[in-house]
């Protein structure tokens, strides 16, 4: 059984094809959706739980064993150790007879001051707190939203 496609002695085929020029791309979708369905089912796999019991947060702190020694710095290097004065020499001594504990440099200090101290003297004090082994340092702000 045998089929002749051409005609006569032309050489043409009698079905002619033209040049296609359009990009197939049905196999890419094909393959991006397989790809799809392999990332949909593969990410739920992917993540790992694990238990944690995490302890609950206390609903009231523990109040502080003593109130908190607080360091005021007024302008022209006036600073004050509650109500107690005291300059930048005798600083760190103060401050570690002040609190009433075994190992005062690992308790908090608070640093409160004026709005007029500049901040050189301010981080000055701060670095003398730091270097006489002070590094619980808080600062203390005021509201001036409020009033």
């Amino acid at each position: 059984m045998a089929v002749k496609l051409s005609r006569g002695g032309k050489g043409q085929s009698q079905f002619e094809l033209g040049q296609n020029s359009d990009i197939n791309v049905t196999p890419f979708v094909d393959v991006m959706l397989v790809l799809l369905i392999i990332f949909m089912v593969a990410a739920p796999l992917a993540t790992i739980s694990i238990k944690v019991d995490i302890p609950p947060a206390p609903i009231n702190p523990p109040p502080p064993k003593y109130p908190p020694v607080v360091v005021n710095i007024q302008p022209n290097q006036k600073i004050f150790l509650g109500q107690k004065a005291t300059d930048y020499d005798h600083l760190v001594a103060d401050l570690s007879a002040a609190l009433p504990v075994p190992n005062p440099r690992e308790e908090e200090v608070m640093i409160r001051a004026d709005r007029y101290v500049p901040y050189g003297e301010f981080m000055y004090a701060m670095n003398i707190l730091q270097n006489g082994g002070f590094n619980k340092l808080g600062l203390i702000a005021e509201d001036m939203g409020a009033g």
